[in-house]
């Protein structure tokens, strides 16, 4: 009896070109899987950074003068050249000699007092200081560890008391940067705030709201209590 099964029908007669279609599409698909990348919106934050504000310096043009070149004068030869003998006698200049002899009298030198100059400086930056001064709450943690904690507690004081709805009222857009200095002296009281924004009314808020931090424990330098330096960039975001 004949097969009535047409072998035109046959399913695996292409069998190996499906499984390769089939195994290029798997991989399409997990080469798009493995590189598919999403990004977080931008939140509108107040950014801290504790580094020194860059400043911006203009430097004035100035003309170097052209000096000319010095005139070297033309050597004079004389009209009269005398020739002396090589057989006669010539009288040679005796040099005194600075060498002291036995004769010379020896003084005695007095003692000699010298002014030690002082050394150790006044004013310590934040970034150099050794031991940074401590802020109230971060008493009780290791001496490496009050720099990062002083940092965390000003930049939360600021992130409470800065009215960042100032910016908007006064029309500004766009990202913000104010710059801020002051110091701590040794009493450990802020002193000396110093700001620069792009609008003063800005500059006043970010002043006024630095003069509001509490009262420190002073920072030392070589085991001396000195003032620190602290530079404080506030960096926010104001939506049109």
């Amino acid at each position: 009896m004949k097969s009535k099964k047409n072998p035109k029908a046959d399913v695996r007669r292409n069998s190996s070109i499906y499984f390769a279609v089939g195994l290029v599409i798997m991989l399409l698909v997990a080469h798009y899987s493995i590189n598919y990348r999403t990004y977080d919106r931008e939140k509108d934050d107040i950014a801290l950074v504790t580094l020194d504000p860059l400043k911006d310096v203009e430097i004035p043009i100035t003309a170097h003068p052209v000096t000319p070149p010095p005139v070297i004068p033309e050597p004079v030869i004389p009209d009269d050249i005398e020739i002396i003998d090589n057989d006669k006698d010539i009288t040679e200049s005796l040099i005194d000699s600075s060498e002291s002899d036995d004769t010379t009298e020896i003084i005695d030198v007095v003692d000699i007092i010298v002014d030690e100059l002082d050394d150790e400086p006044n004013e310590v930056p934040y970034i150099l200081i050794e031991d940074v001064p401590v802020f109230p709450g971060c008493e009780n943690v290791s001496k490496n560890e009050r720099r990062e904690c002083m940092s965390n507690k000003i930049a939360k004081h600021v992130q409470k008391k800065f009215n960042v709805d100032l910016a908007e009222n006064l029309g500004l857009t766009g990202k913000q940067r104010i710059s801020v200095l002051f110091k701590i002296n040794k009493n450990g009281e802020i002193v000396g705030v110093q700001s620069r924004a792009p609008h003063p009314r800005l500059e006043e808020e970010a002043a006024r709201v630095i003069n509001l931090l509490p009262k420190m424990k002073p920072g030392k330098q070589g085991g001396k209590t000195v003032t620190v330096k602290y530079s404080l960039p506030i960096i926010f975001q104001v939506q049109n």
